[in-house]
């Protein structure tokens, strides 16, 4: 690894150190370092947007055994990964551990895995398990999702250096189709600083891309033939039916929308960035006005100054409105909310009156205060 030094125009070579060397620990700082900022792991893997959720550290929870885990987490399609971390040499019996660990993983059950977290997020300070893992998974309940299906445990080997006995265990797990990987992590150091440097070394970047491509081809091949997602195949039902009732309504913004298998379906209020948004879920209905325009600062400030005029807007829409600044995102929210039990069809007729009726009444309430917020911003009165 090399620095570049701007005002000699020359590289400048950092040195390569080992763990032990400048007095880093497995577990006190590697370890910690990736429960923090698992993105650094994922990054090296080229699974950026994908990412990892960590769910526990030291993981003990394995009847009849007192071994512990390094690290252990969820990937986005509700899979288990084993997370073994080594400093500066993996040693011949981390395969044999990562794999009694990833055998034990394997009979967690959907309650158990979310306690598992629940645990971590109380020793770390607090947070509702299921919503974070919902968040993650981008589901609206875990009713649906399948967690750890109990065939594809993903395992990950972290070291600086990887032994031979190793390597080809590694190689010899993926041509079984065992989702098996090591990540090179080595320190560097330049005067006091110090560097860290992670790579995936196998699969090599470019077999990993290659073995990406055609996972999605078989994928995408199954999914052809076979039957959609329960779940989504009911979305879609119901938004044909909604939209149906949408446009005989005379509501023109919806004339040219199309179903879809997502649990919401938004509209323009004619402001980039603001919708007028319908949500189907498994318990409830909304309609939403929806602030998530790029620039933060203009966002609140436009659900700032709605605010400011609850007590007129409000009656229009009739009933309680919930209004949602929400401080650690960029978007906002304004909107209704009813519950149904939305996945039995009886009751869609009253469902989708509900929908069409509030769409109505918050297009009526806001969309023109909207704009009119809109065009003080481009003549620079806002944010």
């Amino acid at each position: 690894m090399f620095q570049i030094d701007r005002s000699a125009n020359r590289l400048r070579k950092l040195e390569r150190t080992s763990f032990s060397e400048v007095g880093f620990r497995e577990r006190e700082h590697l370890q910690e370092w990736l429960a923090t900022m698992p993105d650094a792991l994922c990054e090296a893997m080229s699974e950026g947007e994908d990412g990892l959720l960590i769910i526990q550290k030291e993981f003990d929870g394995f009847d009849g055994t007192r071994e512990r885990l390094d690290l252990l987490a969820l990937d986005r399609a509700g899979q288990l990964v084993v997370i073994e971390n080594k400093l500066d040499d993996s040693g011949r019996d981390v395969v044999w551990q990562a794999l009694k660990y990833a055998a034990y993983c394997s009979s967690l059950k959907k309650a158990e895995i979310v306690g598992i977290f629940q645990q971590y997020l109380d020793r770390q300070g607090g947070g509702d398990a299921a919503g974070l893992i919902c968040e993650f998974l981008r589901e609206d309940t875990l009713d649906e999702v399948v967690l750890n299906d109990g065939t594809n445990q993903r395992v990950v080997f972290i070291a600086a250096n990887f032994r031979r006995e190793v390597t080809a265990t590694v190689l010899w797990l993926r041509e079984h189709q065992i989702d098996a990987r090591c990540v090179k992590v080595v320190p560097y150091r330049f005067g006091e600083e110090i560097f860290v440097d992670l790579q995936q070394v196998i699969p090599t970047p470019e077999a990993a891309d290659y073995m990406i491509r055609m996972a999605e081809k078989d994928s995408e091949e199954k999914s052809a033939k076979g039957a959609q997602k329960w779940s989504h195949q009911m979305r879609l039902e119901f938004w044909e039916q909604a939209l149906e009732a949408l446009r005989a309504a005379g509501l023109e913004r919806w004339q040219n929308i199309s179903p879809s298998r997502e649990s919401w379906l938004s509209s323009s209020t004619g402001v980039s960035g603001i919708s007028l948004n319908l949500s189907f879920l498994r318990h409830e209905i909304r309609s939403e006005l929806v602030i998530a325009r790029p620039n933060e600062a203009e966002n609140k400030w436009i659900f700032d100054q709605l605010s400011e005029r609850r007590k007129e807007l409000s009656p229009k829409v009739g009933d309680y409105l919930e209004w949602h600044r929400m401080d650690d995102k960029k978007m906002s929210w304004i909107g209704a909310r009813a519950s149904f039990q939305g996945y039995s069809k009886e009751n869609w007729p009253k469902m989708i009156g509900w929908l069409v009726d509030h769409y109505r009444k918050m297009d009526e309430a806001f969309s023109e205060p909207v704009r009119g917020l809109a065009a003080r911003m481009k003549q620079g009165g806002g944010s």
